[in-house]
This record gives C-alpha cells, sequence and structure tokens, in this order.
C-alpha cells in the first residue's frame, strides 16, 4: 500500500519575482514543481518607491488556479513592509519598498529615545535604516497611519485577501524590531517608549497555526474545490529557507541563503544580546521550533541582479565564465554598504567604490562581476567566522541554499573564502520549507530534525571542497577591514 501522499501550495514572493510551487509529500518523499511565476516590479510614484501588491495578488491568484486542487496554501515572502488597513479592512495605498528613502536619518531620531545599544538589548536586531521599526517612525506624519487601524506585514497581508482572517507570524514580526527574541513576544517597553501602538499588529501566530480558509471568492476565481485551509508558515521567507537547509541532526553548520540578499549565519537556541554582537551588526531573528537565526545581512546578488540590468540582460552564463578567468581578489568591495542599497549606476557605483579605495578600478563587465562574486565570498567569511566567535559556536560546513545555488563559481569561491565544505541545496528552498511546514501540520512530517532528514534523503546536494589555505582572504579581510 502506498504511503498517503498531499498537494500543497507555497506561495513565494521575493524582492524580483513572485512564484505559487506544489509540493507533493509523503511521509518519506517530498516533490516540487513550479506552477506559476511573475515578475514583482515596484513602481516609482510621487510619493516614493512603492510594491505593486495588488498585481502581486493577482499574481498569487493566477497562480492557485495553474496549482489545480491542493491540501493546504502557505505564503511567504520578505520581511519588513506592511500594508495599512482602514476601519472597514481596505488597503490604504501600496505598500512603500523598503528601497525608498524615506527612513534616511530616521534612525539617529530613535536611538536620541532608546539608545542604539539599549535597543538592541531588547530587540536582538540588527541595524538597518528600513526596519519597520524605522519605517513607522517615518510615517508618523502621514495621513495614511493616523487612519489606519490595522497593520500586516506583507505575507500576512496576501493571507488576509485570501482567507478574511488577520494575524501577524511571528518569523516575520521578529524582523520588525519590536519583539524579544528571549520571550517571543512583543517588546512593549520599546514599543511604548518609541510611541507605537501595538494594536495596529493582529495576534501573534506560530508556524503551523490554521489561517483561515479560502474565501469562496477566492474559490471562484481559481477553480479550487473547497474548503482548502490556509496554514501559516515560516511566512519570512529566510525562516522558510533555514528550515529546508539540509542539516542532520547534531551536525555543526553554517548556512547562507541566497538570493537579492545574502543571509549568513548560524541556527541557535538563544539570542547572543551581547555589545561585541551588537557592533558586529548581527541580528537575532527568530526560526522554528523555538530557533534563533543569527545571522548577518549581507547585499546579496543585488549587486549582479543590478549590473545585468543596466547592461541589457546579457546571457549569464557567459558572464560568469569570463568572470572565472580574472585573478582572484583583485579587487573587492563592502557588499554590505548602505551605498548599494538603492538601484541605478550599479557598475558605475562598483568602480567608484574600488577607485575610493585606492584598488585596481574594474572596467570591464567580467571584472565587475569577479568583484561582486569575490566581495560576496568575502563577505560570507567574514560573517561565518564573526558568528562562530560572537555566539561561541564552531562550525564544520556551510549550507547555501537559495539563487545562489545555480551560481557554481560564488558557491566554489566561498568554501574558498570560508575554508569550509560548502553544500549547495535546494535553490527554492523557502518554498521547500513552506510546503514542509505544511506538510507537518497535517501530520505528514515530524519534528524539524525530521524534516530536514526528509530533504537530506530527497534533495540533490553538491558538495564544493575549498582550494588551498585561507590566506589570501584572511589578507584580503584585513585589508577590507581598515579601508
Amino acid at each position: 500500500m502506498s504511503a498517503e501522499v498531499k498537494s500543497y501550495a507555497a506561495v513565494d514572493l521575493g524582492a524580483s519575482s513572485g512564484r505559487v510551487m506544489v509540493g507533493r509529500v509523503s511521509p518519506d518523499s517530498v516533490e516540487l514543481s513550479e506552477a506559476h511565476r511573475f515578475p514583482n516590479r515596484p513602481v516609482r510614484l510621487p510619493e516614493g518607491l512603492r510594491w505593486d501588491i495588488v498585481a502581486l495578488y493577482g499574481g498569487v491568484l493566477d497562480g492557485l488556479r495553474a496549482a489545480g486542487q491542493v491540501d493546504s496554501v502557505g505564503v511567504d515572502s520578505w520581511a519588513v513592509d506592511y500594508g495599512l488597513l482602514d476601519a472597514d479592512g481596505a488597503l490604504l495605498g501600496n505598500p512603500v519598498h523598503y528601497r525608498d528613502g524615506r527612513t534616511e536619518g530616521v534612525a539617529e531620531k530613535v536611538w536620541a529615545t532608546v539608545p542604539a545599544d539599549r535597543l538592541y538589548a531588547a530587540t536582538g536586531l540588527q541595524y538597518a535604516p528600513f526596519n519597520t521599526l524605522y519605517q513607522l517612525t517615518a510615517a508618523r506624519s502621514m495621513a495614511q497611519l493616523a487612519l489606519a487601524k490595522r497593520l500586516l506585514l506583507i505575507p500576512d497581508l496576501l493571507t488576509y485577501w485570501l482567507t478574511g482572517e488577520q494575524g501577524t507570524e511571528l518569523t516575520n514580526a521578529s524582523t520588525t524590531q519590536l519583539i524579544d527574541p528571549r520571550t517571543r513576544d512583543w517588546s512593549y517597553e520599546t514599543a511604548d517608549r518609541l510611541g507605537i501602538d501595538l494594536g495596529l499588529f493582529a495576534p501573534l501566530r506560530q508556524p503551523g497555526d490554521p489561517a483561515g480558509t479560502l474565501r469562496p471568492q477566492v474559490l471562484a476565481e481559481t477553480g479550487l474545490t473547497g474548503p482548502v485551509p490556509v496554514t501559516t508558515v515560516g511566512s519570512h521567507d529566510t525562516a522558510s529557507a533555514v528550515a529546508a537547509v539540509p542539516a542532520a541532526a547534531g551536525e555543526r553548520f553554517a548556512y547562507i541563503c541566497t538570493g537579492t540578499w545574502s543571509l549568513a549565519g548560524l541556527e541557535l537556541r538563544a539570542p547572543v544580546l551581547t555589545e561585541e554582537s551588537r557592533a558586529a551588526n548581527f541580528t537575532n531573528e527568530l526560526g522554528l521550533d523555538g530557533t534563533v537565526r543569527y545571522l548577518r545581512n549581507i547585499m546579496g546578488l543585488w549587486l549582479l541582479q543590478e549590473c545585468v540590468r543596466a547592461w541589457g540582460e546579457p546571457d549569464l552564463g557567459v558572464l560568469l565564465r569570463e568572470a572565472a578567468t580574472v585573478p582572484t581578489l583583485r579587487s573587492v568591495v563592502d557588499a554590505g554598504d548602505e551605498a548599494f542599497l538603492a538601484p541605478g549606476r550599479m557598475p558605475e557605483r562598483i568602480a567608484e567604490a574600488c577607485r575610493a579605495s585606492g584598488q585596481p578600478v574594474p572596467e570591464s563587465r567580467a571584472e565587475i562581476t569577479r568583484c561582486i562574486l569575490d566581495s560576496l565570498a568575502l563577505a560570507h567569511r567574514r560573517a561565518v567566522v564573526d558568528g562562530q566567535r560572537l555566539a561561541d559556536h564552531p562550525v564544520d560546513v556551510v549550507y547555501l541554499v537559495g539563487g545562489g545555488t545555480r551560481n557554481a563559481l560564488l558557491c566554489q569561491l566561498t568554501a574558498d573564502a570560508c575554508g569550509l565544505p560548502v553544500v549547495a541545496g535546494a535553490t527554492e528552498a523557502a518554498a521547500l520549507g513552506n510546503v514542509l511546514v505544511q506538510a507537518r501540520a497535517q501530520g505528514l512530517v515530524g519534528d524539524l530534525a525530521d524534516l530536514r532528514r526528509l530533504l537530506t534523503r530527497t534533495q540533490p546536494l553538491t558538495r564544493y571542497t575549498p582550494r588551498g589555505d585561507t590566506g589570501r582572504w584572511r589578507s584580503a579581510e584585513a585589508r577590507f577591514a581598515t579601508r
């Protein structure tokens, strides 16, 4: 008799595209296929950079229609951004994009009330200019916030439109800088001191909690037969991706979730809230089953995506082969520098950064590409090395998941830089983690260790062994640290 197989739709929204993936899961197998992919094109309006959330919701409905009958739906997306609803539950304008300039200089205003060290001790979150806390502070004078009766983070907003029910998923809420990672609840004192009304947020939900069922109108539009439950997943896409890291139980590992951003760090059982950790700009975000995602944000493949866009979308495979012939560490930039946060003129900005630091200036597309990949590998090394030291948590292997798994050169350079084997796992790790949390909620999969055992047995893995010693990378790191 064959094992029970169920189908789950994972709505997985990234900063440049969205997708609806279908996972077919049994106790001993998981298969993932793409039902529908659609672009995520932010729009620059007179008032600033905005997400086209209505178009994204349309893409979600198209994807559910293409997915066919499923046993559950889950939604994950990027973090920090939100939509505001009025008293009738209607959206008050398109959500602001985290790359919008409205938060420039806002952090200093926040720190005047709650100093940065006390803010970190209370919330454990790294400084990033777009954290929800700073966005809300910047929005204080806006009419929309004054009218708002509810704030929903992006995946919670889409879940609300699908089900009519409101909630705030915990792993994503932990990126707002309003959650205490020790209690896994709101940091009420922080919010009170900064005048932020936590009543705007819907009640907290945990991954695996029920989130309602698809509304009759959604069923009619997608052709699905109800009831179709919607399950709360790790709705921050990094939380879902880390859940899909194919590590063995008890293995000492670091992870790098790659895509538009690189999120590099460790999985811990408790947050690290020291002043040294704050100075190193490590964050304590929440994961599945009581875990803490102790990591550093790195600008990621955004640098290369912006260059490729500026160059008119050349063939990426050819570009990477040419970049592989450029000498290692000829030039590097700070892959976490806020100077690279905004879109536009990325090749020129990278060249300018190299010139300003007295390094050879990359001129050709291959040289700029190699500069980006070396810079990312070096940033990955710094995060893995610093994380081990700050958390007193040594590792033996680095798991790399997400879009960067397709980039063999980046994977190999990361192994070389870290001096550790790099195991490349699933490209669609966030969707896999999303699907498997849904399956776990329905009893097909056990705890996090069981979930990962299933991935190890069923997903192709590629191992990259470090070449040579890490001396050149250590030298580059020292040179980089003094610039």
